[in-house]
């Protein structure tokens, strides 16, 4: 994903006890449901737009309508139609041309969607590749980790072949790989920063580096402020402070530039479905005003955490 300028006080804090804006229905595919979300973008108008993996499809809130949400991608089944979707796994907003990029993580593609009124089906950007996460540059540069080639590639819309920016030197623990690469962040610098899954750690890597450095975790699998446990959503905000969902930690921590331990802003309370428990927290995102959301994967819901 990528920051819209959010800038966000060194001493904030977040109310502890979550609200649920979408979902917390059950699992299900009616619009007042989710089915196992992955991840989301919030617009600047606070619209919520979700992967919605087990329903294959992405659908929005506008304006945190907890009522009902719209199909605005896939809702057709799953499969490999360019009305269909299978098993959606994040997605960014392209605002020069006002279209959806989604990874189409079970059909090994990157697809494009037009956010117009009468959109039935998407057009294929990328094809036959392990995609996972996606973020785009103030430039319109597309960045796609991959899981199977454990690499971050950028690429050029209507072009298919990638520059490599991240690992690429098959799976390890190196400072020059990764293992895993989930989520994606890209700062206007054009750096990179990779939740760097299987190795619990996120890392950054500097534009043109060829390794990259660690700025959270990369202590071990572990709960302590030191270490993470699966890290997945990430958010990197205007002053270079690192978010990131902890998942099987059921919290979502912050660390600071240079910072060599977290803290935890929400969550941290086992696994739940309380105000102020996760159960597996996949996507996080911020809107302009710094108020978190929180894709809460097993409760099918997402949470948002007002900034106090």
């Amino acid at each position: 994903m990528f920051s819209l300028l959010v800038t966000i006080p060194a001493n904030a804090n977040w109310a502890q006890n979550g609200v649920t804006i979408i979902g917390g229905n059950g699992a299900g595919g009616a619009t007042n449901q989710l089915s196992y979300p992955h991840s989301l973008v919030v617009n600047g108008d606070r619209t919520v737009i979700i992967a919605d993996w087990f329903n294959n499809r992405i659908i929005q809130w506008k304006n945190c309508d907890t009522t009902n949400g719209q199909v605005v991608a896939g809702g057709n089944g799953a499969g490999k139609g360019l009305n269909q979707l299978y098993q959606p796994s994040d997605l960014v907003i392209d605002r020069k041309t006002d279209s959806l990029i989604i990874c189409d993580w079970g059909n090994g593609r990157v697809v494009r969607w037009s956010r117009r009124r009468g959109t039935t089906q998407g057009e294929i950007l990328i094809d036959n590749i392990s995609c996972w996460g996606l973020a785009m540059d103030d430039q319109g540069y597309l960045y796609v980790s991959e899981i199977r080639n454990a690499a971050v590639r950028r690429y050029k819309l209507g072009e298919s072949i990638g520059t490599l920016v991240a690992g690429g030197n098959g799976l390890g623990a190196g400072l020059n790989q990764l293992n895993w690469p989930f989520h994606v962040f890209v700062d206007r610098q054009q750096n990179v920063y990779v939740s760097d899954t299987i190795n619990n750690r996120v890392m950054k890597w500097n534009k043109g580096a060829t390794e990259g450095i660690v700025v959270a975790g990369g202590q071990g699998e572990g709960n302590a402020l030191t270490q993470l446990r699966i890290p997945n959503g990430l958010f990197v905000d205007s002053l270079g402070t690192v978010y990131v969902a902890d998942e099987l930690n059921q919290r979502v921590m912050r660390w600071t530039q240079g910072a060599n331990q977290g803290t935890v802003i929400v969550g941290g309370n086992g696994v739940g479905a309380g105000a102020n428990q996760f159960h597996d927290l996949f996507g996080l995102a911020f809107d302009p005003h710094g108020n978190l959301y929180v894709v809460d994967y097993n409760n099918h819901r997402v949470q948002r955490f007002s900034i106090q």
